[in-house]
């Protein structure tokens, strides 16, 4: 028996999903072209030309997808922080569902953190260019304001979590917590100790959780260390 030809349907369903695919790599290869020379360079002393180059396309390409140098930064953090080019946030992803079926303090703690600590390892360097040139650029204020305030949203829910685990310290507050958390975030922080202090991306992580732990948490065990050197 002889097999049936592909129809013209399924023909054009096959190149439509083999162009989506390709413009998915494209645009990843942009993003992470951008992520690179952006925080190698900063935002200010990188043309959309450089870009092109690393990313094989041409600066053409890269406008219609992303519209304006801003916008591609702006998309290159959000790349950077997911690890991919998905729209999904990473409070919608299922390692934050994971993290919020354990059932202590310390298994939340350790799971959040690795997580946390990933993300500043693909994103501080970008984060902290952002940051630098919305201090030059009045367009890109807004950008950073955004930038501190959904790490402020990312430290409520990690407060939210470890209490609904754990009880506070008596003297802090939900606030405080959070604004402690949101501190020991800061991308500027993780940039200091990894790049300039030379500490590995375990160790801040183990520093991490030993912080906010000793900081907020009245009375529940250490997770387990990692070792981290």
């Amino acid at each position: 028996m002889t097999q049936d030809a592909p129809t013209a349907a399924n023909r054009r369903s096959y190149q439509s999903a083999r162009r989506e695919r390709q413009a998915r790599q494209t645009r990843e290869r942009i993003l992470a072209a951008a992520a690179t020379e952006f925080a190698r360079v900063g935002y200010a002393a990188t043309p959309i030309r450089a870009i092109a180059e690393r990313a094989g396309v041409s600066v053409p390409t890269i406008e219609l997808a992303f519209g304006t140098k801003a916008q591609l930064l702006q998309a290159a953090i959000s790349f950077s922080i997911r690890g991919d080019a998905s729209p999904q946030t990473m409070l919608e992803r299922s390692w934050a569902s994971e993290a919020m079926n354990t059932s202590s303090a310390g298994e939340f703690l350790a799971m959040v953190a690795r997580v946390l600590v990933e993300g500043e390892e693909r994103s501080s360097g970008l984060v902290i260019a952002a940051f630098e040139a919305a201090n030059q650029d009045e367009s890109l204020e807004a950008l950073g304001e955004r930038l501190r305030a959904q790490r402020a949203e990312t430290a409520a829910w990690l407060v939210d979590g470890l209490t609904a685990r754990a009880r506070l310290r008596g003297e802090v507050t939900r606030q405080q917590a959070i604004d402690t958390v949101w501190l020991l975030m800061d991308p500027h922080g993780y940039q200091a100790l990894t790049r300039n202090r030379g500490w590995s991306p375990e160790r801040f992580e183990e520093w991490f959780i030993d912080s906010v732990h000793r900081l907020l948490v009245a009375d529940e065990p250490m997770p387990p260390s990692r070792k981290a050197p």
